[in-house]
């Protein structure tokens, strides 16, 4: 039997639910849901998803910011939220949860990456974190583990992962600092080794997947007709370890069938594994 892991920026999760997500939710047979950007209570998670789901949540430290969390049909048997240098705040923005599935470990980590502004300490920020981040993914992928980390990591990779991408090449979200990070996860796509063990070793199952096509994008501008004439950035993410991505079955992104549809800016990241 496999197993159905989901991440999705909810953009609040209770204007989520408000607007359609719990139909989408009970149709959709989710064994684990990573969310970010969930600007909630943990008591709000609990209140909406309901008893079926365990939940592991890390609160931003501004109230009703980021927030990062973690909801599953089985209990984790461990999680963690530290992340990082003592210097700067991570809070809010990386969960991670150990979870036994057919007598194997799987860590699933929840990831919001900051959005960052050129020029500002928010991009300063920002570069911090993916040093961070850096460093986390190579322990965690040590000795043939089985990892994922999911979610909105706020850089396109490649040109095929922005519509515009000649438009943002001085924009935070594709700046060539962020993108070599990239370069160094999985690898950089003129490396004959490119998500197939270069850099640090992780696969972009969404690229994987898809192919050398532009996107599939999971995320579009709330301005004009971004949406409509998907003018998207594929900034939502599956990276796995290689022992993990070994067992993707599937790979869909849940596209609203219209705007006036969505529930998020985002749409859901959706692929089964054969663990």
């Amino acid at each position: 039997m496999s197993t159905r892991i989901v991440s999705v920026n909810v953009n609040g999760v209770r204007a989520a639910f408000r607007n359609g997500m719990d139909s989408w939710l009970d149709v959709r047979d989710v064994d684990i849901l990573a969310l970010q950007e969930v600007r909630a209570e943990t008591s709000d998670l609990t209140g909406l998803l309901g008893d079926s789901w365990h939940v592991v949540h890390d609160a931003a430290t501004a109230k009703g910011r980021a927030g990062v969390a973690i909801a599953s049909r089985e209990a984790p048997k461990d999680m963690r939220i530290e992340f990082g240098a003592t210097d700067f705040d991570s809070a809010g923005r990386w969960i991670e949860a150990d979870f036994e599935i057919s007598g194997k470990i799987v860590t699933v980590v929840s990831c919001y990456v900051h959005s960052g502004e050129v020029d500002t300490p928010k991009q300063v920020e920002k570069y911090k974190f993916l040093d961070a981040m850096e460093v986390r993914l190579a322990e965690l992928a040590r000795d043939g583990a089985r990892a994922l980390v999911v979610g909105d990591l706020n850089v396109g990779h490649r040109t095929l992962d922005i519509k515009n991408w000649k438009g943002n090449l001085k924009k935070a979200g594709f700046l060539p600092a962020e993108r070599a990070y990239f370069d160094r996860f999985v690898g950089a796509e003129d490396d004959p080794a490119y998500n197939a063990g270069a850099g640090l070793g992780w696969i972009d199952l969404g690229r994987r997947f898809a192919g050398e096509v532009p996107g599939p994008y999971t995320w579009w501008s709330q301005r004009g007709q971004a949406f409509d004439t998907d003018t998207g950035w594929r900034i939502d993410y599956h990276l796995a370890t290689p022992a993990l991505a070994a067992t993707a079955l599937t790979y869909a992104i849940d596209k609203a069938p219209s705007w006036d549809t969505r529930w998020s800016d985002h749409a859901p990241v959706v692929i089964d594994y054969d663990i």
